[in-house]
Order: C-alpha cells, then sequence, then structure tokens
C-alpha cells in the first residue's frame, strides 16, 4: 500500500515538474517588407504624390505681379514719389489686365504726375499717370474765408471744395442742393501760411491743381451762381 501510494506520488511529482519545465516557443521577429513587397512601393508613390501637389500648390500661390497702389487720397496734379505709394501683389486674369496698373517692378520716373484723384489704397491705372510736362494740370487760384479752410492745410494735401450759394441764388445744380463736392480729391499746389491772408476780406487764397475738365464745371458753377462762397475740407 506504501509502495503503491509513493509510486503515484511520485508519479504525480514528476508530472508537475514536467510541466513546469516545458519549453516556451521562441518569439518571431517581424521581417521588414523586402523591395518586392508591394506595401514598400505603395508607400513611395504616396510620398511622391504628396511632394508634387505641395510644389503645384506653392508655384500656383506666388502667381501674382506687383503694382504700385495709392498709400493715401492724391489729387490730380500730385507729383507722385515712392513715399506716396506702397506695392500690392495682385492676381490678374491675364497680362492685358496687368498692363492697366502701373507696375512696381520698375523704376518709378522721377516726373511722374497724377491727371485724376486717386483713393488711398487703389490701384494706380496707367493712365491716371503722366510726366509732370505733359498733359497740363490747371491751377486755380480760389479765395476761401479763413474760417472756411483748415489751418493745417498746406502744399500736397488733398481737399474737397464745397460751394454755398448766395441767399438769392439759392441751389443751382444736384452738386449744391445735395451737399457734394464741387471739387473732390483735388490737390493742393501753393498754400500761403494761415497767418498770411490775401485780399480785404482778409481770404486766404489756395492754388489747387485739377483737369481742364473740372476747372470748366467748377467756373460754370460759380458763374451761375449769386455771391458764392466756398468751403475748403482736407481729406487727412
Amino acid at each position: 500500500m506504501e509502495e503503491g501510494s509513493r509510486s503515484g506520488s511520485d508519479r504525480g511529482h514528476d508530472e508537475e515538474v514536467n510541466l513546469g519545465t516545458t519549453d516556451t516557443p521562441a518569439a518571431r521577429r517581424a521581417a521588414a517588407p523586402g523591395w518586392r513587397d508591394p506595401r514598400l512601393w505603395v508607400g513611395v508613390a504616396i510620398v511622391a504624390a504628396s511632394v508634387l501637389v505641395g510644389a503645384v500648390v506653392l508655384g500656383s500661390s506666388d502667381d501674382t505681379v506687383p503694382v504700385w497702389a495709392a498709400g493715401d487720397s492724391m489729387g490730380a496734379g500730385h507729383v507722385l514719389t515712392s513715399d506716396d505709394l506702397t506695392v500690392r501683389r495682385v492676381h490678374f486674369a491675364d497680362d492685358t489686365d496687368a498692363a492697366l496698373y502701373l507696375p512696381a517692378d520698375r523704376r518709378l520716373p522721377a516726373d511722374l504726375r497724377l491727371l485724376r484723384a486717386v483713393g488711398a489704397g487703389e490701384l494706380v491705372p496707367e493712365a491716371a499717370v503722366g510726366p509732370a510736362g505733359g498733359e497740363s494740370v490747371r491751377e486755380v487760384p480760389v479765395s476761401v474765408a479763413p474760417d472756411q479752410v483748415p489751418g493745417a492745410v498746406g502744399v500736397g494735401d488733398t481737399v474737397d471744395v464745397y460751394l454755398r450759394p448766395g441767399s438769392r441764388s439759392g441751389c443751382v445744380a444736384s452738386l449744391v442742393c445735395n451737399g457734394l463736392p464741387v471739387l473732390a480729391a483735388v490737390t493742393v499746389l501753393d498754400a500761403p501760411p494761415a497767418d498770411e491772408v490775401f485780399g480785404s476780406d482778409g481770404s486766404r487764397m489756395l492754388v489747387l491743381g485739377m483737369s481742364d475738365g473740372d476747372a470748366r464745371r467748377f467756373f460754370r458753377l460759380l458763374a451761375s451762381t449769386d455771391n458764392p462762397s466756398l468751403t475748403v475740407v482736407g481729406r487727412g
């Protein structure tokens, strides 16, 4: 009986020992994909496509042309300098449209004068400029009461001019009746200091630059108005 019991326990012990010493299978390392592996070529194709798309996007994003734009409002007769202008990069539909504006990749001529007013930030058209000795800009003197013109107005400033008709003539034109300027964005070509007055009434004289058409319209309005008076407003 004892031998049988011992044999059984020994056999159980042996089984336990055998179970505890069973070898664990070695871990298999993932093999690196070879050059024939299709996954490698798919990855290469994706990277190449990404590089190509990026190059196309970057190339198209710089498809712009440098053009001069007005840094501030300027009137007809103003002689342009680089300080008056700023560079804007603009995308044009074709070269014909780009040719309509003053290019900023060429040196600005020294004697360039505005033939018409331009607003702040406006792209400067080629048709709006000309040589200072070219198409004439009218130099029109106007007499303004001292309290109807800012004392700080000086040469090179851009101003609007309003006409106030006399009491007997009333409104003679839609511009006057609607409170609109009879001269808009004109350049002050000459302006004596505010403490220097001219005329017996103490009025201040300004010389304004304007086109022929603006000058003719201005004088027609003055001629049709009884005892007109002017107000000059600076554009800042």
